[in-house]
């Protein structure tokens, strides 16, 4: 009895331990899930400190008509690729399963490329296929892409079925009298219907999911939902919270219904799934896709921008559009590199926004258009001091748009005043050892290296490099940092470090947000940037153009543009307005100037490479 009681015992705790690890597995993977839809409902932007319940957050979600437009687009590119894909995936296996062995291993290793393969080489090699074909980045762009990294999926779902199939089963059909088509619709599809329904969900799934790829063959302003959520992600946005709850709650809703009702109602199910009613459904979706895709077109002039995430007054792009009767296309892109890549690749802009060092790389190899400053009155309202860059004195290619600093943002109740007068170096002060976010870029925290060390950030002397790589090393080694992007903004909203690396504008945001929030610039110098409204060589309208730079200048679009992004507006009238009302007394928002240490970043793409390996070693250690 004593065994068989510890046995009992044993099972039991056996049971109770991969019960409990069921549960902790759920947790771990649900719970994220369960603290984004529960802040959802927050009445303040934070992911951390509940504010109280409301619902403006979906309210602004469905009044934004950017995000309604990428759902749609997203509906529709998800249901027609998977349409197709589903179609050509299905023959696709068929004949596999027909040829001989040494084609079909060769055949099979081909459809395994697309899968086994980054999404980022995919994505890129397309955007240079359609580059090279001259087809115009859009929705059919979008499309065809979709059905090219779907298609292989079904195929690999399909293939299985098809081979437990007896192989004399098509032949046996057509001896009876059917035909080849009857053979393949009567017999051969509905045994392998299982197989298709699961390629089919796969790939509207992985439509629906992807960003890399989409985000390289858009453009037109045709962007699907995780374009859309990536871009608004680098300010917080709990609007994107909104989104993600409503896709959890229908995902949920439907795995319910797939999973409980077949179970309890097997013959209602089996009507259902074989009713004409859900087949001219499906039929209506395809029909509104359709029309979806064809209907993106506009009769009206076009001005093509592209510029930084969340970096503009959504208001005033539809007052533009009112006022000079056209349709803007905006897109958006995350670093001047990515718009480089897909400016170079062949998209057509009229309007850019690169930063200094980029603008100078473009009229190095011609790729701007002169500025007509007649054309541009408003120019006059900019502020001299960002005005007559080393690279172009006169302006003749670009007019600043924001402009700003590189500083230290830190809690004014921990970090002590005197500690700051280490300038940079207090970044290695053990004091905070594990409280400092670094930005997550080589030209950042080098710029941080070499001021700290009183180098010039635009150094080319291999012991200077060598010196601030070491610098960094030892930050890294020492003082446990964790280095961030975007992320950085909603963190030191909620205190979570005591000190960050920070652009000025979102340093501007954070402090506006947290009163325990400070700024400084260190005595040692630090970045003075500015990025640019500009005209590309390939610019198809480019008198729009510039009414768009004129009207982007005037005091009524530069304040609403400098109030909602933070940034620090190069109108010098809006600027001063500006300090003195709705920033009044935000260290962060006003720009350092005539700083003699302070210095704007010089194009040099081999130090940049050779700075984006040593940053790859210090993240390594």
């Amino acid at each position: 009895m004593r065994d068989i009681r510890r046995k009992l015992n044993v099972k039991k705790q056996k049971r109770f331990k991969g019960s409990l690890g069921i549960v902790l597995t759920l947790i771990f993977l649900y719970m994220p899930l369960v603290v984004m839809a529960i802040f959802s409902f927050n009445d303040s932007k934070s992911l951390s400190s509940w504010s109280g319940f409301s619902i403006r957050w979906y309210q602004e979600l469905f009044n934004n008509q950017q995000m309604i437009d990428a759902i749609i687009v997203s509906v529709s590119i998800a249901i027609l690729s998977t349409a197709i894909s589903t179609v050509l995936g299905t023959i696709t296996a068929i004949g596999i399963s027909k040829s001989r062995p040494v084609l079909r291993k060769l055949i099979l290793q081909i459809n395994n490329l697309p899968i086994m393969n980054p999404d980022i080489v995919i994505g890129i090699s397309l955007m240079l296929l359609f580059s090279f074909i001259k087809i115009e980045k859009g929705y059919l762009t979008l499309l065809l892409a979709h059905i090219t990294f779907c298609t292989p999926f079904v195929i690999t779902n399909v293939l299985p079925k098809v081979r437990q199939l007896d192989v004399n089963l098509a032949d046996a059909a057509m001896d009876l009298g059917a035909t080849p088509f009857q053979a393949l619709t009567k017999v051969i599809l509905p045994q392998i219907k299982p197989g298709i329904i699961s390629g089919a969900l796969l790939a509207f799934t992985m439509s629906f999911d992807d960003f890399i790829i989409s985000y390289f063959v858009s453009g037109n302003g045709i962007e699907n939902i995780s374009i859309v959520i990536y871009n608004m992600s680098k300010r917080t946005n709990p609007s994107i919270y909104a989104l993600a709850t409503i896709i959890l709650v229908v995902v949920l809703l439907f795995v319910c219904i797939g999973t409980i009702v077949p179970k309890f109602c097997p013959k209602f199910t089996k009507k259902i799934v074989n009713s004409k009613v859900v087949k001219v459904a499906l039929a209506v979706c395809m029909i509104i896709a359709i029309g979806w895709s064809i209907s993106t077109g506009t009769s009206k002039r076009t001005l093509r921008v592209y510029n930084w995430g969340e970096y503009i007054d959504k208001t005033v792009l539809d007052e533009f559009e009112e006022e000079y009767d056209c349709q803007i296309i905006y897109e958006t892109f995350d670093s001047n590199e990515i718009m480089y890549t897909k400016y170079m690749s062949g998209n057509s802009y009229d309007i850019m926004v690169p930063s200094e060092y980029m603008i100078e790389r473009l009229i190095k190899e011609d790729q701007l258009q002169k500025i007509d400053k007649d054309l541009i009155p408003n120019i006059s309202n900019i502020n001299e001091g960002v005005l007559g860059q080393s690279f172009d004195p006169n302006n003749d290619y670009w007019v600043p748009y924001f402009c700003g600093n590189v500083g230290i943002l830190y809690d004014k109740t921990i970090v002590d005043a005197k500690d700051l007068e280490e300038g940079w170096d207090i970044l290695r002060n053990t004091k905070y050892k594990g409280q400092i976010y670094m930005y997550d870029s080589e030209r950042d925290s080098f710029m941080v290296a070499l001021k700290a060390l009183g180098y010039s950030m635009n150094t080319q002397n291999d012991a200077e490099i060598e010196e601030a790589y070491q610098w960094l090393l030892e930050l890294n080694n020492t003082m446990d940092p964790a280095y961030v992007t975007d992320e950085v903004i909603d963190n030191m909203m909620n205190g979570t470090k005591d000190i960050a690396v920070v652009y000025s504008g979102d340093a501007t945001v954070i402090l506006d947000e947290n009163p325990d929030m400070a700024f400084t610039m260190p005595k040692e110098g630090t970045n003075l940037w500015c990025d640019a409204m500009c005209i590309p060589a390939n610019a198809e309208n480019p008198l729009l153009a510039h009414e768009f730079i004129n009207y982007m200048l005037s005091y009524d679009a530069a304040y609403d543009n400098t109030v909602t992004v933070g940034y620090a507006s190069t109108n010098d009238e809006v600027l001063r307005t500006v300090a003195e009302n709705e920033y009044e007394g935000n260290a962060a928002y006003l720009p350092r100037e005539n700083y003699e240490k302070d210095e704007v970043f010089e194009d040099n793409e081999v130090m940049r490479q050779k700075l984006s390996q040593l940053w790859l070693k210090v993240k390594a250690q």
